[in-house]
């Protein structure tokens, strides 16, 4: 789990290589339903924060709210464990690959619950299918630095009505995060794929280094589709992203 302070080093060029899928903002934007005030908890370089809505950014990182686009929402610098506002404070609120970054997550989802008037909405993912995938077989390191915590775990901290649900990744998606690579090896060994993948950058170099040597071999020889023949030409794939909802007594 990263610190309070990791991503003012780790996040200085995240706005480049994270960008917000419209596939994906449309499920979080419907899982938003009719809330017309959202306070976005973790909310980085503003991706997927609904423009038809007041909306509130709270974000730690000064390295991340300075790649805040122009016209984005207001950002003010706070933590999910101790947030600055009154119960009920909001319509909902919205966490996108954060919780697993919080220096204490189970009381980081009970402040979202407590400023949430009517919902909670967090994106998140379910460490299993990750360390199963061929990824992990490639840099077994990142198995160990998976959080313990599946949206299971965060469904039952949240409380209420609260239902998960999958969503699966496009092979495509513009969002380069550690999940969109499943069928596109050959992009994640690009030098600037590391920028958007903060388990990347805590790997050991050289044992990054070798792992995506063997990657690139494996590409190359054509032994990765060889070995992948179910996601060579596959249109989507569920690989753990979790969508948890959960609607307030």
């Amino acid at each position: 789990m990263t610190t309070r302070s990791d991503y003012d080093h780790l996040g200085d060029a995240y706005a480049s290589v994270r960008r917000e899928d419209p596939r994906l903002a449309a499920f979080i934007w419907a899982a938003l339903g009719d809330a017309e005030t959202v306070l976005n908890v973790g909310a980085g370089t503003g991706n997927y924060e609904p423009r038809d809505r007041f909306v509130v950014a709270l974000e730690p990182s000064a390295t991340m709210r300075a790649q805040r686009p122009p016209g984005s929402a207001p950002a003010i610098r706070g933590y999910a464990d101790a947030l600055p506002f009154d119960d009920d404070a909001f319509d909902a609120t919205l966490a996108i690959f954060s919780d697993h970054h919080w220096a204490d997550r189970a009381a980081g989802l009970a402040e979202l619950a407590r400023v949430a008037r009517r919902r909670v909405v967090v994106l998140t993912f379910d460490p299993a299918p990750l360390a199963a995938s061929w990824l992990c077989d490639y840099l077994p390191g990142l198995r160990a630095m998976l959080p313990a915590w599946g949206p299971a775990e965060v469904a039952g901290a949240l409380g209420g009505d609260t239902r998960v649900e999958p969503v699966p990744l496009p092979y495509d998606c513009a969002d380069e995060f550690i999940h969109t690579f499943w069928r596109r090896p050959e992009a994640l060994l690009a030098p600037e794929a590391a920028d958007g993948i903060s388990l990347f950058r805590r790997l050991p170099p050289d044992d990054l280094a070798a792992g995506l040597t063997r990657l690139q071999a494996d590409v190359d020889s054509g032994a990765w589709a060889a070995a992948h023949p179910h996601l060579v030409d596959a249109e989507h794939h569920d690989i753990g992203v979790r969508l948890v909802v959960s609607d307030r007594p």
